[in-house]
């Protein structure tokens, strides 16, 4: 018996924006024990930073860019970075509508770095004009900061647009929050210039949670040598002695595990088809979603222009119990997200992961003639 056959199905499917469903492959891969110090494993992680290269970034034609793994959440590689890039001499601007902009902000004021936030709220635009004028008028700004898919919403800010104002027009160093979209979402780190972006294992490449990654210019990683806040989020050193003083190898004990995993899930990003097959099924899952909620009643929250296809955030009908809702749901087969907007009764569900619009066509079908009758959904969905 193999591995693979050895894996039970699961009790239900995350359709949640991470930890997320995985397939049975990724979680055989958590069946063997490995060793931080040997040589097959320091491979192992070689192999994961040089796949990364392929999927991520491989038209980095002049090998400007690597990539360095860190232990922890997506938030600790978050502050990881902030701690680590953010010197004594700079002034951090951090461009927020969420939760997750928001807490970048609150990081840099725990470590007590000169920082300034941009906040719209949770359903606000990051708008151009209003950033230039912050630009204009302090120059001593040196880096912006800001989340690409804020998974608060759903909402999927321009990055394009918000890469050229920072890099092309005011050349300032620029850090985003890829963490629920890199992998998921074709992003052009090279041709944005992006200075430092940040994502977790347990997201688009679909492999569990214990670490993050960050893609960073080498130069700027270089150039933050000293500068970390912290022993164990050092960046610069995390990178260093995995690139050069013992290749592979963690400063501290790593999640062998889980690395393992996600070794296993870039090698079925690749066969998916990449980047691009990936955002194509996650933005089929979306469409189906979207579609089946709404001839149910339910009402997104956001625009349609604005909304990623890693998570949406749906209004409550009136007379509506999440609470009842959710577990009904789960008794189905089937977890989402309560909401994360503060002054409005919401709720999230996720199209990431190992999912496929068949599973979101069964949850439809399932919420209309399992659920709804109970919860006062009176609009018959159109399914044919």
């Amino acid at each position: 018996m193999n591995y693979v056959e050895m894996i039970p199905e699961n009790d239900y499917l995350l359709l949640t924006p991470g930890p997320l469903s995985t397939s049975k492959s990724v979680r055989a891969a958590l069946l063997k024990d490995l060793c931080t110090w040997d040589d097959d494993y320091k491979n192992l992680v070689q192999d994961v930073r040089l796949r990364l290269r392929q999927q991520l970034f491989a038209n980095d034609n002049e090998n400007k860019y690597t990539s360095v793994l860190m232990q922890g959440s997506g938030t600790f590689v978050v502050e990881s970075v902030i701690g680590s890039v953010i010197g004594e001499n700079d002034k951090l601007l951090v461009l927020s509508n969420g939760v997750y902009g928001r807490r970048i902000y609150e990081i840099a004021k725990v470590l007590k770095l000169n920082v300034i936030e941009h906040n719209v709220g949770e359903q606000g635009d990051l708008n151009n004009d209003d950033i230039a004028k912050y630009l204009e008028q302090d120059k001593s700004i040196t880096h912006v900061a800001f989340v690409h898919c804020e998974t608060t919403t759903g909402a999927l800010n321009d990055l394009q647009s918000l890469a050229d104002l920072i890099k092309k027009t005011y050349n300032k160093k620029l850090i985003v929050d890829a963490m629920s979209s890199l992998g998921g979402i074709q992003i052009d780190i090279v041709g944005l210039d992006i200075d430092f972006i940040i994502s977790s294992a347990n997201k688009c490449i679909q492999g569990i949670p214990g670490f993050g990654f960050v893609i960073a210019k080498t130069q700027e990683l270089v150039q933050c040598k000293g500068v970390a806040r912290s022993l164990s989020l050092d960046l610069y050193e995390q990178w260093f002695n995995m690139e050069k003083q013992d290749p592979g190898k963690w400063r501290f004990t790593s999640p062998t595990h889980a690395v393992k995993a996600f070794h296993q899930a870039l090698i079925e990003l690749e066969v998916e088809g990449g980047v691009d097959a990936r955002e194509a099924r996650y933005r089929s899952n979306h469409k189906v979603l979207l579609d089946g909620m709404q001839k149910l009643g339910f009402k997104p929250l956001i625009e349609s222009f604005r909304q990623s296809p890693i998570i949406t955030t749906f209004l409550y009908p009136e007379q509506f119990s999440f609470k009842e809702f959710y577990f009904k749901v789960k008794e189905h087969g089937f977890v989402i997200y309560p909401g994360k907007v503060t002054n409005l009764d919401t709720f999230r569900i996720g199209n990431i992961g190992h999912i496929f619009p068949e599973d979101i066509e069964r949850l439809i079908k399932i919420i209309s003639k399992e659920i709804g009758s109970d919860l006062n959904l009176n609009n018959e969905p159109n399914l044919s």
